[in-house]
C-alpha cells in the first residue's frame, strides 16, 4: 500500500461545514483570575459537561481543582472552594458522562479518586472523595470513562499498566501491560469493544479491552506517535505526532491494518503537540496546538483524500489546553457544533469558543444535528465485563436537552492495601524507572548523605569535646 501525501491546496467541494467558523465568548462570559496549573504533563488539564466546568490549579501542596457551574461566569474570587483531597500533583481529570455530578481524577500520588460534586458547586473545600482507587506502583497520568457502560473507568500509570476498575465494587478487575513504556493516549471506538493506544515505545497498538489482547500493532519509524483518536464508524484511526525532523505530522490509518498509513503528513514546523477533536456526528476534525493560538479543522471522509482542510480558528492567545463540551450541553438555537473552553495562562483566564454553522433560517437544522449520543448507559459494567458489546444510546437535541441526572454515585470504601489484580501484585512488577525518576532519585540521596555528613560532623564535635572534658578532669582532679 503506498502512502498517500495530503494536499495544502483548497479544494473546492460540496460541504455544509465549509463556512464554520470560531466565535470567541464575550468578556462577561468569560471564566477570570483562575490560577492555571503550570504542570508541563501533555494533558488538558480541563473537563467540561453541561453542569460543571473543571480545572486543574495551581497549589503550594498536594494536587487541587477548581468546579464551577457553567454558568457562572466573570471574576472567580481566590478563595473559591476547590476539591483538594490529592496529595500529589492532578494529572487528568474526566466527568462521567452518564452522571454530571461525578468526577474522576488521577495524581502523581498513584491514586484515582472519584468525586460527587453537588448541585450548584462546592460551598466549601472537598477533602473527602467518594471512592479512592489503588492499585498503580507510579503516578497516574491519565483515565477515561467507558462510552457505553456504566461505571468503568480506565486509567494509566507511569509502572506502563492500564487498569479497568469496576466502580460498582470499587476494585480493578482487570489489567492491560503489553505496553513496554509510558503510556501517552487511549481512546476508544463508538461501542467501547476496542481500545487504541499510543506509546513512548513509538507504537500504535489497537487492543480488545477485557483481555488485554493486541488486535494491531504499528511501529511508526518515521512517524512518532503521541495522540490517537478512533474516526467514529468510519474504521479508521488518526494520529498525531512528529517526524523524524521534528515536525508536527497527522497520520491517518485503517484500524484493522496497521501496516502503513493511509495518509501521512506535515503540518507545520512548531514544537507544541497537537490535540486532536473529533465530531462523529459532523465528521469534522479538529487540530489544536499546545502553545498555539489557533485551532485547524478538517471534514473527514471514507473516500480519497479522506482529509479536507476546511478553515482556522485563529487567536493571538496561546492555549495551555482545551475543554470540549459534550452535545447536549451546545446552543442549538445559533447552530452551535462544537465548543472549547481554552486555558490561557497569560490570562489565568478559561476562554469558550463556539464553532457555528452560519444560517439564516432560525429553524431547527436536522442536517447538522443527527442524533447523537445522550446520557443514559447501554449497558451495566458486568454486562460489558461478561463480553457484551452496545453502541451509545442516542437522543435528540430538537427540543433542546434539559434533563435532569437523578442518578447517584455510590461506590463501597476498599482498602489501600488491595493492589492484587488478576493474582498478580503489580507492586511485585515495577517496570525501570525513567530517567526522571532517577534524577529525582539521585537528587534525593545526595541530600540525604548531606544531611547525614552534617549529623556525622556534629556527633564528632561533640565527642571531641566530652574527650576534652575527661581529659581536664584526669589532669585537675582537685577542681572537680
Amino acid at each position: 500500500m503506498t502512502v498517500t501525501k495530503m494536499s495544502w491546496r483548497p479544494q473546492y467541494r460540496s460541504s455544509k461545514f465549509r463556512n464554520v467558523y470560531g466565535k470567541v465568548a464575550s468578556r462577561e462570559k468569560c471564566y477570570d483570575c483562575i490560577p492555571i496549573t503550570k504542570n508541563v504533563h501533555d494533558n488538558h488539564f480541563c473537563a467540561v459537561n453541561a453542569k460543571f466546568l473543571a480545572i486543574v490549579t495551581e497549589s503550594a501542596g498536594g494536587g487541587s481543582f477548581l468546579v464551577i457551574p457553567i454558568h457562572q461566569t466573570g471574576r472567580i474570587e481566590p478563595n473559591h472552594p476547590k476539591v483538594c483531597g490529592h496529595q500529589g500533583t492532578v494529572l487528568d481529570i474526566k466527568w462521567n458522562p452518564f452522571i454530571e455530578n461525578v468526577i474522576a481524577s488521577c495524581s502523581e500520588d498513584t491514586s484515582v479518586r472519584v468525586w460527587e460534586i453537588p448541585d450548584g458547586g462546592l460551598k466549601r473545600n472537598m477533602t473527602e472523595a467518594v471512592l479512592e482507587l489503588y492499585g498503580h506502583s507510579r503516578r497516574v497520568g491519565l483515565i477515561e470513562w467507558h462510552p457505553t457502560a456504566n461505571n468503568i473507568l480506565f486509567s494509566a500509570g507511569y509502572d506502563y499498566k492500564i487498569l479497568i476498575w469496576n466502580l460498582a465494587i470499587g476494585e480493578a478487575v482487570k489489567m492491560i501491560d503489553c505496553h513496554t513504556d509510558v503510556i501517552l493516549c487511549i481512546s476508544f471506538n463508538t461501542d467501547g469493544s476496542l481500545l487504541a493506544t499510543t506509546c513512548k515505545d513509538k507504537k500504535l497498538r489497537v487492543l480488545e479491552p477485557r483481555s488485554g489482547k493486541v488486535l494491531q500493532e504499528a511501529s511508526c519509524k518515521n512517524h512518532k506517535v503521541m495522540r490517537v483518536v478512533f474516526l467514529g464508524d468510519m474504521n479508521r484511526l488518526l494520529t498525531t505526532g512528529f517526524s523524524r525532523w521534528n515536525t508536527r505530522q497527522i497520520a491517518l490509518w485503517d484500524q484493522e491494518d496497521l501496516s502503513v498509513p493511509l495518509i501521512d503528513d506535515e503540518v507545520d514546523g512548531l514544537s507544541g503537540l497537537l490535540f486532536p477533536f473529533y465530531d462523529m456526528d459532523t465528521h469534522m476534525l479538529y487540530l489544536a496546538g499546545k502553545g498555539d493560538g489557533n485551532i485547524r479543522y478538517y471534514e473527514i471522509t471514507t473516500e480519497k483524500p479522506f482529509l479536507t482542510y476546511l478553515m482556522e480558528f485563529r487567536s493571538p492567545a496561546p492555549q495551555k489546553g482545551l475543554g470540549a463540551m459534550p452535545k447536549h450541553g451546545l446552543d442549538v438555537s445559533q447552530c452551535e457544533i462544537f465548543r472549547f473552553y481554552k486555558l490561557i495562562t497569560l490570562k489565568n483566564q478559561i476562554e469558550p469558543i463556539s464553532m457555528i454553522v452560519p444560517r439564516r433560517s432560525e429553524t431547527y437544522q436536522e442536517d447538522i444535528y443527527p442524533m447523537t449520543q445522550g446520557m443514559e448507559p447501554a449497558m451495566t459494567a458486568d454486562e460489558w465485563l461478561s463480553g457484551i458489546n452496545r453502541g451509545p444510546v442516542l437522543m435528540s437535541l430538537k427540543e433542546g436537552y434539559q434533563k435532569e441526572c437523578k442518578a447517584t454515585f455510590k461506590a463501597p470504601v476498599r482498602d489501600k492495601k488491595s493492589l492484587v489484580v488478576n493474582g498478580i501484585d503489580l507492586l511485585e512488577n515495577v517496570p525501570p524507572r525513567t530517567e526522571n525518576e532517577l534524577l529525582r532519585m539521585f537528587f534525593r540521596q545526595q541530600d540525604e548523605i548531606r544531611r547525614l555528613k552534617e549529623q556525622l560532623a556534629q556527633r564528632d564535635l561533640l565527642i571531641r569535646q566530652l574527650e576534652l572534658e575527661l581529659r581536664n578532669l584526669r589532669n585537675n582532679p582537685k577542681d572537680s
